[in-house]
């Protein structure tokens, strides 16, 4: 049956944001937080959206995978040749939201997203599966092809040229974004719509200024 989406509600009651109980740095809230999603088993928990400005003026978001994070900020990988890549080339602000259902949680971040070293990003390329380092020398990422054909056929040709050897380079167009953090929303579900927001701003190097929000 389908659902009135008028009638869909949730009591949000798992937990608050006090602020005389938040640590200094807004990383260490979020491994608090990321650390205990991680005990739900939710599929791809480190799953992000990853939001910038298209070429064309409209925002663009996606879904990309967290692979490492600290106070420099928070890493994932791509293909610079994407229409991600371009967007960050031509303008480096990004945000990123993490959704977390089971804890009644987001988090949004502001910053902007810098390439990792060569080094960083092959030294992760090494440790993918043989076939996602193969796939990431197949697609052309965000070109226009003319059939999921054209895919397979690359993908096979390389994977019999690879046959003996797990040795892959990783591509020159290939790699590892960090985005540096300059604001931070931390969202937590309350009772009658009265969510807890407690922004981070930076103020200046690891000194963050600490307010709430109106919900």
């Amino acid at each position: 049956m389908k659902k009135n989406l008028f009638d869909v509600r949730e009591n949000y009651a798992h937990g608050e944001l006090i602020e005389n109980q938040l640590p200094d740095h807004p990383v260490k809230l979020f491994d608090l937080w990321f650390n205990e999603f991680q005990k739900f088993n939710a599929y791809d928990f480190n799953a992000m959206t990853l939001s910038t400005l298209g070429l064309d003026g409209y925002p663009k978001s996606r879904q990309v995978l967290l692979k490492e994070y600290s106070a420099d900020g928070f890493v994932f990988f791509t293909n610079y040749n994407s229409d991600k890549g371009k967007e960050i080339a031509a303008n480096p602000r990004v945000s990123l939201l993490f959704y977390w259902a089971q804890t009644e949680r987001q988090v949004r971040v502001l910053g902007e997203a810098v390439k990792i070293s060569r080094e960083e990003s092959e030294t992760y390329f090494r440790t993918r599966p043989k076939e996602s380092r193969i796939g990431a020398h197949v697609s052309p990422q965000s070109s226009v092809i003319e059939s999921r054909d054209f895919l397979m056929e690359r993908f096979k040709k390389l994977s019999e040229m690879y046959a003996q050897n797990d040795d892959i380079p990783c591509p020159e167009s290939w790699g590892g974004y960090r985005v540096v953090p300059m604001r931070f929303e931390f969202w937590q579900g309350r009772p009658s719509r009265l969510h807890d927001r407690i922004v981070y701003e930076k103020v200046q190097t690891d000194h963050w200024k600490i307010y709430r929000l109106a919900p």
